[in-house]
């Protein structure tokens, strides 16, 4: 037996120790991932790279039992190494996706490291051996495979890089010793094939490894393969150069290293080259889908450099803006915009090159951009940075056309701030303008909310369709009335309002002049047609903001209503105060009867000529509120009409009113007149009431006189003759109540079935010329024309001793007024009547 050399007594137990140590570590490491796991994909890497670790580590007894050199041992311990190595470096994590790239980085790996075996083959010609060039070539290639496994994976993960460093040393150190075993190359061997074993341990024993992600195919994959071709073949290029200058000769194996050299990299070539036609193909597709996708898109797509010109343009710019490449391209891109947004977009693109939107959605700019029709379009533009991106490298500008959709705002905003009727803006549009009136420093303002009566009328006797026109009108009226900056509007209904920046005094004098204006006849088909008018105004400084100064002008202009017709009213506070009493009294009247809070005073009517003896009494009606005192019947008559209760009102005045009269103490000729409204009148049932309260408390029925206001008899005499004619039937009389104030013509005196006429205030008063032509043969005229036609006179508002003096020379029959009697209670009154009964 051959002793063993010195050195390999210490080498070999050192590989070897090493070799089972790693390999144990590494393969425990691989079984305990498959059991944590229950699969074996993410041990094998580890467990190959500790059967590989496991072949090194019989390096040892070779060393200690073979003798003399044992490159055959060696180089097939190498082979069995390299393998190992190899493919648990391609197998751990990250290091590569698939079979078919694991194959290719090999066959890369094989390609730079049968250059670099040939390159060390031809060049130490003077120490090489035959037997030594198989080792050669496994060392080279299996080195050259992990380096090209490690340093094209993507990312490279940290223990993948120890891994493969650790296997480069371990098949250096291998290769090392096959080609010389002794000396100081077997102690550098050692300890490369230590320190790799160590590092491989390191490496693969770590188990917190990610999974490796998914590889897109990109065309780093087939690109990046033209430097590890050319490395190869730069390095046999460069050890042929140089055998050939210091040898001048190639022995037979070195022409066929040469050959499978050359042989490895035609093959290397022609995938390259397969990879770069598939890679073609895949791009020619995709050109043809980006070019199918932009050409149908319906947006213009844009490139611009640094400097924001223009490099390119999709090809839908001519179908959707008619622009050709030659009026685009080249030029800057604020040229395309319209001047007055260039400020703006301006100020967007100047930011995105900034960088102030790095990483941040698309930036969006609103600009009008010329066409190839030269007209401006209102389009929407992203512009997307992607000067990062070394394909693109420039500004991305997708341009739409929103001309429509602006548009349909434009309208959808008109529509919503315009009533679709009178083309007026409507109350929205009216606070929105009314907010920027009073926005606007140091500038006045008045506010008038119109009301229109009678239209209600038109729509119901003559339908909608009229009602509409007439309201068209209206509008066409008040337009014509307005300045160039006031504003009208139509809050609803037959309500309208006007915001003019006029002060009060001209403000007054437009609100008198739409009165007039609206107050004019409507010719109608078959018809005309008369409106009033109630206006109310208000400052806007008088409000603490636009709700309230509308709030004002209503109020005013509810006020108006209730003073009468045609009225225009300013909003003061005591308007407020007003309609605050109002409302309170509408909502306390209808149970006022119910709650005792009615009442009547009775004003005694007396014979002039006869020592103003009483000849009967009026009832006055009364409401006495248990809070605001006594509500007047010129207060209390207007809010019953409008809650729609004057009938009740009026039959409880009749009944209450007979009631007391049959208590009285009276002469059989005593009479009493109540004051009846047309809407108790004109109603079928009012002769029947009238019976039945007559017969339940026993009185004749020619003590029962019934007043009629002249005011409203013009608007219905012949339903107004006929219900007097049926009181008349009765036995029941009619007095016409106020003569004098209204316009009844002496033919409608003639043929009204009345008994009296009680003359109006205004006959007795001298200065009363306004109202009939006044004067004392006036009074005269009427009170003949009367005692003609057969009517008892009374003569109303006699307050001083010379209006008594003047009804008696006129011939009056009867007197009412202060001057001869207050009105008072019931119980007053019965004792007034007694006093003048004894």
């Amino acid at each position: 037996m051959t002793a063993v050399p010195p050195g390999h007594v210490v080498a070999a137990p050192v590989i070897a120790l090493a070799g089972l140590c790693t390999a144990a570590v590494l393969i425990r490491v691989a079984l305990s991932i498959h059991r944590a796991d229950g699969t074996f994909v993410a041990c094998r890497g580890a467990g190959f790279v500790g059967m590989g670790a496991l072949a090194t580590a019989s390096a040892g007894p070779i060393l200690w039992w073979v003798p003399g050199r044992p490159v055959f041992w060696l180089t097939a311990v190498l082979a069995v190494a390299a393998a190992c190595f190899v493919i648990g470096t391609s197998l751990l994590p990250g290091a590569a996706r698939d079979w078919v790239v694991r194959l290719r980085r090999m066959f890369d790996g094989v390609g730079l490291g049968v250059s670099l075996g040939f390159a060390a083959y031809l060049i130490p010609a003077a120490t090489r051996r035959p037997d030594t060039v198989p080792a050669l070539l496994i060392a080279a290639g299996g080195v050259a495979m992990v380096t090209v496994i490690v340093l094209r994976a993507r990312p490279r993960p940290v223990p993948t890089m120890w891994c493969g460093a650790g296997s480069s040393l371990v098949l250096i150190g291998l290769g090392m010793l096959a080609f010389r075993s002794s000396g100081t190359v077997l102690w550098a061997a050692t300890a490369l094939v230590v320190g790799g074993l160590a590092a491989s341990a390191v490496g693969g024993s770590r188990r917190d490894l990610p999974l490796p992600p998914l590889e897109p195919r990109h065309p780093d994959q087939y690109l990046a393969s033209y430097p590890l071709l050319a490395v190869p073949a730069a390095v046999g290029v460069v050890a042929a150069i140089w055998h050939l200058v210091t040898v001048r000769d190639f022995d037979t194996e070195a022409v066929v290293f040469g050959l499978v050299m050359v042989s490895v990299l035609v093959v290397r070539e022609l995938l390259v080259v397969r990879d770069i036609r598939r890679y073609a193909g895949r791009l020619r597709v995709a050109e043809a889908h980006f070019r199918s996708l932009v050409a149908g898109a319906t947006d213009l797509t844009l490139v611009l450099d640094e400097r924001l010109t223009v490099r390119w343009q999709s090809p839908a710019a001519a179908r959707l803006f008619g622009l050709r490449d030659e009026e685009v391209i080249g030029r800057a891109f604020q040229e395309l915009i319209h001047p007055d947004d260039a400020a703006d977009a301006g100020a967007v693109i100047g930011s995105v090159l900034a960088g102030e939107h790095e990483g941040g959605p698309p930036v969006l700019v609103n600009a009008r951009l010329r066409d190839g029709a030269r007209l401006w379009r209102d389009t929407e533009s992203t512009i997307s940075d992607q000067r990062a991106v070394p394909e693109v490298a420039a500004l991305v500008v997708h341009v739409r056309d929103v001309g429509e959709r602006r548009h349909l705002e434009r309208t959808l905003t008109r529509l919503s701030y315009l009533d679709q009727l009178t083309g007026l803006a409507n109350r929205r549009a009216l606070m929105r303008d009314l907010l920027a009136f009073r926005r606007r420093a140091g500038r006045q303002g008045t506010l008038l909310v119109i009301d229109l009566h009678g239209l209600a009328e038109v729509n119901d006797t003559r339908g909608r369709e009229i009602g509409d026109a007439v309201l068209i009108e209206v509008s066409r009226r008040i337009r014509g009335l307005l300045g160039g900056e006031d504003v009208a509007a139509r809050l609803g209904g037959d309500e309208f309002a006007v915001l003019t920046s006029e002060s009060a005094v001209p403000a007054y004098a437009l609100a008198a002049r739409i009165v007039t204006t609206l107050g004019e006849p409507y010719p109608l088909p078959g018809a005309t047609v008369t409106l009033y008018t109630s206006v109310g105004l208000a400052e806007l400084s008088g409000g603490a903001d636009s709700d309230d100064v509308l709030r004002q002008a209503d109020l005013a202009r509810q006020r108006a209503r209730q003073l009468g017709r045609d009225r225009v009213e300013w909003y003061d506070p005591d308007v407020e105060i007003q309609l605050h009493r109002r409302m309170e009294l509408e909502q306390q009247l209808l149970g006022a009867a119910g709650r005792g809070e009615l009442d009547l005073v009775f004003q005694p009517v007396v014979e002039l000529r006869d020592g103003h003896p009483p000849a009967g009494v009026e009832a006055l009606l009364r409401w006495r509120h248990p809070h605001l005192g006594t509500v007047a019947p010129r207060e209390l008559l207007p809010i019953a009409a409008s809650l729609g209760i004057t009938a009740e009102l009026d039959e409880w005045v009749l009944d209450e009113a007979c009631r007391r009269l049959a208590s009285w103490s009276v002469r059989d000729d005593f009479w009493l007149s109540v004051n009846v409204g047309p809407r108790e009148l004109l109603t079928a049932r009012f002769p029947e009431r009238v019976t039945t309260i007559l017969h339940r408390y026993g009185l004749p029925p020619e003590r029962l006189v019934v007043e009629v206001a002249e005011t409203w008899i013009a608007e219905d005499v012949p339903a107004i003759v006929a219900a007097l004619a049926g009181l008349r039937k009765l036995g029941v009389r009619a007095a016409l109540d106020d003569f004098g104030s209204g316009q009844t013509s002496l033919s409608h005196l003639r043929r009204l079935p009345v008994d009296m006429l009680k003359l109006s205030r205004a006959l007795i008063d001298p200065p009363s010329e306004a109202v009939v032509g006044g004067g004392p043969a006036v009074l005269d005229v009427v009170v003949s024309l009367g005692r003609r036609l057969g009517l008892d006179v009374v003569a109303k508002g006699l307050e001083t001793g010379e209006h008594v003096t003047r009804a008696v020379a006129a011939g009056c029959r009867y007197g009412q007024g202060f001057a001869l009697g207050h009105p008072g209670p019931a119980e007053r009154v019965e004792a007034y009547l007694e006093s003048h009964r004894r």
